[in-house]
């Protein structure tokens, strides 16, 4: 008989997520805990296991869960391992996906929190019915999930589809992976509070930016500030989307994608950064793929998205 449920795991630096998803993707039960409370990793996947556990009861067993999927910073499909993420208490290669498997007897699949994103969007979301498009997670980081043919594109490495760490500025702001002028430093959320800073160093006009403790101002600050008409602000918005407007236009050489979607906080900036982004990437497009790439933002609920994505991959499973 079908197994009427798979579960989506999402490991993030602050909260872990966890949840029980049907087809139709709604999220039956769900739970969380803390990632950093626990310094020692099996420590860690035995709290998390138990709050696992706890759901699956409740929905009947094992024997009713297709698979779990797990999104996780520097996941890797292949090998099940998250491997040296910088942002997690655990350092070095952790075979998690095995890990969880011994414990919860259930099949178990992992790979990096974007990919979950893709893998979601295509299931449940904005990419439904499409076979080549490119999902961009906009949050601290830039993240991004390429799926090609109706697959996503993992390299022979597990590790393809970095295109938060392609170079917009050669010799540009120091990026937390160790090179210089990535994207990700210009147009994460962490990017966006970057280049305010730089502005109202540089600059000398008036701004309501400038009433707040430059080194506290966040992504939100400069959008609020932008709401209410201030020019700095919204030239920041202007800045940030014409990195990501050129950004786009060359990903969109390598693949043709149907569509790129957006997903994060980010996107929440709705005009101000949008509209850069499409009169940006336009102008730098190849004439061949001008207007015909469809610029979208996710329909996944921001506060289920990252379970969901997860989950989308535990329907993939093989059993074992």
């Amino acid at each position: 008989m079908e197994k009427p449920y798979a579960i989506g795991i999402d490991i993030g630096g602050t909260n872990s997520v966890f949840g029980v998803v049907d087809k139709r993707g709604h999220i039956i039960n769900q739970g969380s805990i803390k990632t950093g409370a626990y310094k020692e990793i099996n420590e860690y996947v035995n709290h998390l296991s138990a709050g696992v556990q706890e759901i699956i009861d409740q929905v009947g067993g094992a024997g009713n869960i297709k698979g779990i999927g797990v999104g996780a910073p520097n996941g890797n499909f292949f090998t099940g391992c998250i491997e040296f993420a910088p942002n997690l208490p655990w350092k070095g290669v952790i075979p998690l996906a095995q890990m969880l498997t011994d414990k919860l007897n259930v099949p178990v699949a992992l790979t990096n929190d974007a990919n979950a994103a893709a893998i979601g969007e295509m299931t449940y979301g904005a990419a439904r019915g499409m076979k080549d498009f490119i999902v961009i997670t906009l949050g601290t980081g830039v993240g991004s999930g390429i799926v090609v043919n109706g697959q996503l594109v993992y390299g022979h490495d597990g590790f393809a589809g970095e295109l938060g760490h392609t170079t917009i500025q050669r010799q540009g702001r120091m990026c937390g992976c160790g090179k210089k002028g990535c994207l990700e430093t210009y147009s994460s959320a962490t990017g966006v509070a970057r280049t305010a800073r730089e502005f109202l160093e540089t600059r000398k006009e008036p701004s309501l930016l400038r009433e707040l403790n430059a080194e506290e101002i966040t992504s939100k600050d400069v959008y609020d500030a932008a709401v209410k008409g201030d020019a700095l602000a919204k030239e920041i918005f202007d800045f940030t989307g014409q990195m990501l407007g050129e950004a786009f236009a060359d990903f969109v050489a390598f693949s043709s994608p149907e569509a790129i979607i957006l997903f994060g906080g980010l996107t929440k900036s709705s005009k101000f950064i949008f509209d850069p982004i499409r009169k940006h990437m336009e102008e730098n497009m190849l004439p061949i793929y001008r207007n015909k790439i469809k610029l979208l933002i996710s329909e996944l609920k921001e506060s289920d998205a990252a379970v969901l994505g997860a989950s989308a991959l535990g329907w993939e499973v093989k059993d074992y």
